[in-house]
């Protein structure tokens, strides 16, 4: 009788083991680890905001709205910042606004920064705005691989068999997930020629 008692345990645990026993936390871990590197690339780029804004001053000083909206924007963005465990669709809309307001004041300067050959010609500038692009690469990678954890993850906690699990062990709620970067991305560009 005894072991037929430790085969039906043994039969427990491994149909527990293949149903998100494991998983459902190792797949947390990877949403957490995805966010991380999301907040890693971001401060990365927040960081190469100051030398840029300096060399630029050099060369533009009556550029001075411009600058000011990239240090207010920068600022703005490193003050949302949001921990994992606090990690909520509205704390991420708000992380996504301030990121994308500091990424369109970056791109109002690169706009203005065509009107000085000079400064485009400037070594410094030349390599704080490589590792600028770089970054932003990053920040895409980053993006995509933590959407990727958190879609496998929510399908964890949502799709039976390891929901089933979910629901008997963990309690877990779906994570966030980004949004598109602007209300306007559902309704194409219009083109006139």
């Amino acid at each position: 009788m005894k072991f037929y008692n430790y085969m039906g345990l043994l039969v427990v645990v491994m149909v527990f083991s293949g149903c998100g026993i494991r998983s459902i936390p190792k797949s947390k871990n990877a949403v957490e680890a995805g966010w991380a590197e999301v907040q890693n690339q971001y401060k990365r780029r927040s960081d190469l905001i100051p030398n840029l804004v300096e060399t630029v001053k050099g060369y533009a000083r009556h550029e001075k709205e411009t600058l000011q909206s990239v240090i207010e924007a920068r600022a703005k963005a490193t003050q949302t910042q949001v921990n994992f465990d606090q990690l909520t669709p509205e704390a991420l809309q708000k992380f996504q606004a301030a990121q994308s307001a500091l990424s369109s004041a970056l791109s109002r300067l690169m706009v203005v920064i065509e009107k000085y050959p000079d400064l485009k010609a400037n070594q410094n500038f030349l390599s704080l705005q490589d590792q600028l692009e770089g970054t932003e690469n990053r920040i895409g990678i980053a993006r995509r691989r933590y959407i990727e954890s958190v879609e496998n993850f929510n399908n964890q906690v949502t799709v039976p068999p390891e929901s089933w699990v979910n629901s008997l062990f963990y309690k877990y709620s779906k994570m966030p997930q980004f949004a598109a970067e602007t209300p306007q991305s559902d309704t194409p560009p219009a083109v006139t020629f």
